[in-house]
């Protein structure tokens, strides 16, 4: 019995010789009009490049590199994409990688300080033309990207990192502002939470913390200072510690919203009222910020901006241009809500 022929789904994708024999080209013109590369004219490589899209032509990206040209890829290196802070430094960067006509591709991991395997390493060398990393990872992969030739830039430098272009807030400036919020409210005790302190952002927030206390004349206690991760539960974590002290702050700093969201659960649970017993101001001005009762006080940083500025930093050095400076620095900006109120009396732990 004769088998029926395959379906046209089935048929194979045109070569690149194929796509140049049908453009009236050479394979090598062909190549560098896929590829972006000199020597070709913009009327022929649109031409090349529309007669490709329409002959269902599929570039081989790792041929691409191979042979001396672009993937047009940008590797981005992310934990924990369900984290709002995270989410929006990927949406930022991705729409700035696209309105350049490149493309993405994302690696997470749900544990920031867990190293991606050589796998990884390797795929990224061989389909991208360059690197965002949220940080922190663990030390020597960020620099295998490196010695391999990739472009690097990393968001939220990590100690370890500092040789790489890094994109940042004013971590400092932000939690100054805070704290002087707090102070001008009248608050003398203040307690911290800190963030994750391999990142420099969380050094300059408990920097910020510690000058402020001695240049504002505020009350020194190292049983104010909590450790914290940037997470929601060690948050909780600070806040039970907090509501274990025999005397009180009258105010709470969050190195960011998820922890400062956190400590507000667990107080709240324990019934004590936010503002009115407890001032509470966190750091990111994350969405959730202005949903949750009361609207949490904190500082706004632009973190979509700020991914949107790493990835034209990345295209800047993949195109071989220099960049201006190493770090860049955005703007924060205090964002007063109904979660900070003047202080009225000192905060005490209730009789037992």
């Amino acid at each position: 019995m004769t088998r029926p022929p395959l379906p046209s789904m089935l048929k194979t994708t045109p070569t690149l010789a194929e796509i140049a024999t049908a453009a009236g080209v050479s394979t090598m013109t062909a190549s560098r009009a896929m590829n972006d590369q000199p020597g070709v004219s913009r009327s022929t490589r649109d031409a090349i490049l529309k007669l490709a899209q329409n002959m269902g032509y599929v570039a081989n990206r790792s041929a691409q590199k191979l042979s001396g040209g672009r993937s047009r890829v940008i590797g981005l290196l992310a934990s924990d994409l369900g984290n709002a802070f995270t989410s929006s430094l990927v949406s930022g960067a991705v729409q700035a990688v696209a309105a350049a006509g490149n493309e993405v591709l994302i690696y997470s991991l749900l544990d920031r300080a867990q190293r991606p395997t050589d796998n990884v390493l390797q795929l990224l060398q061989q389909f991208t033309d360059g690197v965002i990393a949220i940080l922190p990872y663990q030390f020597g992969f960020v620099e295998s990207l490196s010695a391999a030739q990739l472009p690097v830039v990393t968001i939220d430098q990590h100690t370890a990192h500092a040789e790489f272009p890094s994109i940042a807030a004013d971590s400092y400036g932000g939690a100054r502002s805070a704290m002087q919020h707090l102070a001008e409210l009248g608050h003398r005790r203040i307690a911290f939470i800190t963030g994750d302190e391999r990142m420099n952002s969380a050094r300059d927030r408990h920097r910020a913390y510690d000058d402020a206390v001695a240049i504002l004349g505020l009350e020194r206690d190292p049983a104010l200072v909590l450790p914290g991760d940037y997470s929601l539960g060690s948050g909780r974590t600070a806040a039970q510690q907090l509501l274990a002290l025999a005397v009180r702050p009258t105010a709470l700093f969050a190195a960011n919203d998820l922890s400062a969201f956190g400590a507000m659960s667990v107080l709240q649970t324990a019934g004590l009222r936010v503002p009115q017993d407890i001032s509470v101001v966190g750091f990111d001005d994350l969405e959730a910020a202005s949903l949750v009762h009361p609207g949490l006080t904190t500082v706004r940083q632009p973190i979509n901006e700020m991914g949107r500025a790493a990835a034209n930093t990345l295209l800047a050095l993949i195109a071989g241009l220099d960049v201006a400076t190493q770090q860049v620095s955005l703007p924060t900006e205090l964002v007063v809500r109904a979660s900070t109120a003047v202080c009225k009396r000192a905060a005490k732990a209730p009789r037992k």
